[in-house]
């Protein structure tokens, strides 16, 4: 495994292109795009005031960068450097921006959620769709780019509409059997559009491209409902983790739950690996505190780790949640499928230093990783069964079938790894602290 040396970012805006060519980033004010091989400076753009959101188009020829407190998006070419584009939106602001799937079109979602305003980077043409819901997620697009999916609230009723992307003219438009919609998710292969209603009721819908109901499941009644949802790359699986500390697996034959997985707080399931990590200080000798190495080497004093399989039955770490504060830390708030298929992983709220990895093909528990620290973010490889993790401190943590490892990103100064992500190859992951980012190559062997 081998590490960058460290670049800036500001408000971890940090983003492959789709090619996987170039790597862009925000600093401030500026947009600075390498090349990703070689992380030399290709293109450097000023933007008008401190960037909030940036975003490549699907082509990876432009860049979107949004500042939501002025109302402003700037649009930039790799291909024609003095080309730009401005879109103010004037008085009625801004809080999101978003390319739509041609990487044409720019979608605006103005304050208080009063419109979306598609706008046409060729035609300079403008469209409005009225009556937006502001929601966790409100606008899907399919994943072969041709149809997109807005939630909408009008006289007190959640409505769904569909719009063909080519010309934005609207497909269907029906009701929402929710009370107070959530979020909405198109199934990967298109087919199926899964929609659910907030924590306070446990519903989830799926509907046909054409508004039909082909299905709706809920696992109880009176009492928090679903926090997250995840399809599986397949669209045969949909995973739905809710309060209750269990995640339910609906197949995409009958719409029918096909197993739950439980997060015990003892796991007794003999098939099951539970990896702890454990901690370990070195032990600096007298000889070894040079001034060199302590204005150097920050390793010198780094605490080590590595993962140690723990007898059965394991105790989970468990904290209780404050009854009287709103969102409780309960529940399970993050789901994620491998590129295969064939893997699940799941963080439950109220066990925060636990990952647990799940065995599709069997639907069993396959192994639990128990951190010293929270864990903040993890993500499969786009290529293999392979997932990494962090957890706020110097470390970057990959899991894979063969097992687990730890590494300390070695750099200078102290790099607190808050999220990371991959390369859409697989070979690499852009590692991000508060205010910088890191490249860590992985190879493909170290998963053996």
């Amino acid at each position: 495994m081998n590490f960058s040396e460290v670049f800036k970012q500001s408000n971890q805006l940090c983003k492959v292109s789709p090619d996987g060519k170039y790597l862009a980033t925000c600093v401030q004010y500026r947009l600075v795009v390498r090349d990703f091989s070689s992380l030399q400076i290709v293109h450097l753009y000023t933007c008008l005031d401190q960037v909030m959101h940036m975003e490549w188009s699907s082509d990876s020829l432009f860049i979107l960068c949004a500042m939501y407190k002025r109302g402003l998006v700037q649009v930039w070419s790799l291909e024609q450097p003095d080309w730009h584009c401005k879109i103010d939106e004037g008085s009625i602001g801004l809080v999101s921006s978003r390319w739509s799937p041609d990487g044409r079109h720019i979608l605006n979602t103005t304050e208080f959620s009063l419109r979306v305003t598609v706008w046409s980077l060729c035609t300079k043409a403008v469209s409005y769709i009225k009556y937006p819901k502001a929601c966790q997620k409100g606008v899907d697009f399919s994943a072969d780019g041709r149809y997109m999916a807005l939630a909408e609230r009008r006289e007190c009723k959640d409505y769904i509409s569909v719009f063909v992307c080519d010309d934005w003219h609207l497909l269907r438009h029906f009701e929402s059997e929710t009370q107070d919609l959530s979020g909405l998710e198109w199934s990967p292969n298109g087919c199926v559009l899964a929609v659910w209603d907030s924590c306070l009721e446990y519903k989830i819908l799926l509907y046909s491209l054409d508004g039909r109901l082909l299905s709706s499941y809920s696992a109880y009644e009176w009492s928090l409902g679903i926090k997250s949802v995840a399809w599986s790359p397949s669209s045969q699986f949909l995973a739905v983790g809710s309060y209750d500390e269990k995640v339910r697996i609906l197949n995409h034959i009958t719409w029918k739950k096909i197993t739950e997985f439980e997060h015990p707080a003892t796991i007794m399931n003999t098939k099951a690996v539970v990896f702890k990590e454990v901690e370990k200080r070195p032990v600096v000798g007298s000889e070894d505190l040079s001034i060199h190495q302590l204005t150097v080497d920050n390793s010198l004093f780094s605490t080590q780790s590595k993962y140690e399989i723990t007898q059965l039955p394991a105790q989970v770490p468990v904290i209780k949640p404050d009854p009287e504060r709103a969102n409780p830390k309960i529940g399970i708030s993050a789901l994620a499928f491998s590129a295969d298929n064939r893997f699940l992983a799941t963080k439950n709220d109220n066990m925060p230093q636990s990952l647990w990895v799940w065995d599709m093909q069997r639907l069993s528990l396959l192994a639990v990783l128990e951190q010293t620290a929270p864990v903040r973010c993890f993500v499969w490889d786009p290529r293999r069964p392979r997932l990494a993790l962090c957890t706020g401190n110097t470390k970057v943590y990959l899991w894979s079938p063969a097992g687990c490892v730890s590494v300390n990103v070695p750099v200078e100064g102290s790099f607190q790894v808050q999220s990371l992500f991959w390369h859409c190859s697989g070979s690499s992951l852009v590692l991000l602290s508060k205010e910088h980012i890191c490249l860590c190559y992985v190879e493909a062997e170290e998963e053996k």
